[in-house]
């Protein structure tokens, strides 16, 4: 997947890009985003409203820079409402928020905004949390024993705890409480849930039937729905629209709720196959309902794969050794790259049981850059040093 597609990347490094592994971009304008990167470091830039980057100050930055408090937290997953306010969970099923908080959504018993990632302790110390959603101004968590928690702003009854009132802390939905959940995802204002046995519970905002309710009448309590599809293996919604979407068992997407602008009351069958082309298509703004994971593993692109393999010693089948310094690289790439290395390796050159290859005329700095030209098309040399390759 190439970053650079989103805009608020455009500036960031190559190699700065191989090492992401997770990367979400949220705002109203698409100008925030955060990165996970594969040393567990954490890294944040765009214009920081709310202090919603998490690096301690509200100013913005075009640049990444490092969020200090989750950097090595283990870190693998967002959720973000349009404050904004930002809460993530970690490999020890620990919770973090930060941001926007005029509705309670940081569950750390204020409405105080935060520039600081703060763990959230009060209800959840003792819990480990398997993931987490963000409605406009509501937070919602899942455990690992199938609990759903929520708190924020609760107007439309979108924390399903059977009133209207805003929650400081995290507050348990227990008509839900015989009933293992597995994922839980927002909107701007409702919540659904997927249980174990495939079957999904709505409770929320429902005024452009993004409950699949045809009173369109708020749910201040879970209700189930899609009675009709069957089992559902997969739901997603966004807090930036009122669409809903589920994916049944056998493959088929639904969505339904305020799609391009029209209210559709009951789920309608479409032609796609993901649910993240409902909202692609259909939400406005486009957008994606989740973070995306970066898996440059399996899809570097030649180029990527290429330069990266340069000095390699793990690939190499040829040692170059210049003023005693070792170089590796690969004699079929250098044969395609140039034709003095393709004279050489396909007639003359006797090459030793070793696959190495001294070099005298040239001095090793300049010859490195020569061979990583080859690999890169870069030119890694100061001009006054360049000189001395001719």
């Amino acid at each position: 997947m190439d970053l650079k597609k989103w805009n608020i990347f455009s500036l960031l490094e190559n190699d700065f890009n191989l090492e992401v592994k997770l990367a979400c971009v949220f705002g109203n304008q698409g100008n925030e985003a955060l990165l996970v990167m594969k040393n567990d470091d954490v890294y944040a830039l765009g214009v920081n409203l709310s202090g919603c980057l998490g690096l301690g100050t509200n100013n913005g930055t075009l640049h990444p820079q490092k969020v200090q408090a989750l950097c090595k937290k283990g870190v693998i997953g967002f959720a973000y409402g349009s404050g904004p306010h930002v809460i993530c969970y970690t490999s020890l099923g620990e919770v973090y928020a930060w941001g926007h908080n005029a509705y309670c959504e940081l569950a750390n018993g204020t409405t105080t905004q935060s520039s600081n990632p703060m763990k959230v302790e009060v209800c959840l110390s003792t819990k480990v949390v398997v993931e987490v959603a963000c409605g406009s101004h509501h937070s919602v968590v899942l455990t690992n024993e199938g609990e759903v928690y929520g708190w924020g702003y609760n107007g439309n009854g979108q924390l399903g705890n059977g009133n209207n009132v805003n929650q400081l802390n995290p507050c348990r939905v227990m008509a839900l409480s015989n009933i293992v959940i597995v994922k839980v995802v927002c909107g701007c204002s409702h919540t659904l849930a997927l249980s174990d046995e495939g079957k999904v519970y709505a409770w929320g905002a429902n005024s452009f039937g993004q409950l699949a309710c045809l009173n369109r009448t708020n749910f201040f309590s879970p209700e189930q729905i899609l009675e009709d599809i069957g089992r559902i293996v997969d739901i997603a919604a966004s807090h930036y629209c009122n669409i809903s979407a589920a994916m049944s068992q056998n493959s088929k997407v639904y969505m339904w709720g305020q799609c391009r602008g029209q209210i559709v009351l009951q789920p309608i069958l479409t032609p796609y196959n993901s649910l993240h082309e409902v909202f692609a298509c259909y939400s406005t703004p486009s957008i994606t309902y989740k973070p995306l994971t970066v898996a440059w593993d399996h899809g570097t692109k030649v180029y990527d794969s290429i330069k990266s393999s340069f000095d390699d010693q793990s690939t190499s089948d040829l040692i170059i050794r210049v003023e005693g310094k070792d170089i590796y690289v690969h004699k079929a790439l250098l044969k395609i790259r140039c034709q003095h290395f393709r004279s050489m390796f396909q007639y003359n050159w006797q090459e030793d049981s070793r696959n190495v290859l001294e070099i005298e005329q040239f001095s090793y700095t300049v010859y490195r850059a020569f061979l990583r030209y080859l690999y890169t098309d870069q030119v890694d040399l100061p001009p006054e040093q360049a000189l001395g390759k001719y």
